[in-house]
């Protein structure tokens, strides 16, 4: 049985983009998605702008797009997250998607325990460490684990063509990694088959 649970492929959840049609967070979301699946992982992605999130309030019925984001969260061995640098920190609509994961404060184990989560960041300028920092502590707090490699996209505006993709061969190539990173940090950290 714990084989046959070792040899199932790696689901991974890859979220976030902006309200923005043209996100380049999105763009290199999809980058990163693309080297976990070519490492064996099966991801899914949540776009956003599909979820339509009101503001997160305490006690407040969960819409349709807070569930399907939570139940995606949960299937996940891994995540990917990627968000647009908005005044040194994420997105309103980011972090708005990441106080919805309360509704996981009850699972057994609770919110992201020992889930590993890849983080991106693109910026219009420089500094898009700032909000991978950001991020590093959203994790932390939901008890996730943070891989170590991180992908900040420097002058997102001009890093990705009309198709999406990143120009850069070395961009292209960190976001690979960072996919294929998560997928075997996920591989490695998810908890045995009930059973087995």
């Amino acid at each position: 049985m714990a084989a046959e649970h070792r040899a199932r492929p790696v689901q991974l959840l890859a979220f976030g983009g902006s309200l923005d049609g043209s996100s380049a967070s999105l763009h290199a979301l999809r980058a990163a998605s693309a080297g976990a699946e070519s490492a064996g992982a099966m991801v899914q992605l949540l776009d956003l702008r599909d979820l339509d999130l009101p503001l997160y309030a305490w006690g407040m019925a969960p819409p349709a797009g807070a569930n399907r984001l939570i139940e995606a969260v949960r299937a996940a061995d891994g995540l990917l997250w990627a968000s647009p640098l908005y005044h040194g920190t994420v997105s309103g609509a980011f972090k708005n998607a990441i106080d919805w994961l309360e509704l996981l404060s009850a699972d057994q184990p609770p919110y992201l325990t020992n889930k590993p989560v890849g983080l991106i960041c693109t910026a219009g300028g420089q500094q898009g460490m700032q909000a991978i920092n950001t991020m590093e502590y959203m994790v932390r707090s939901l008890r996730g684990i943070t891989c170590p490699f991180v992908v900040p996209v420097a002058e997102a505006h001009r890093a990705f063509d009309g198709d999406g993709k990143p120009l850069a061969e070395r961009l292209a190539q960190q976001l690979s990694l960072l996919g294929q990173e998560v997928q075997g940090l996920a591989h490695r950290l998810r908890p045995p088959a009930q059973g087995s």
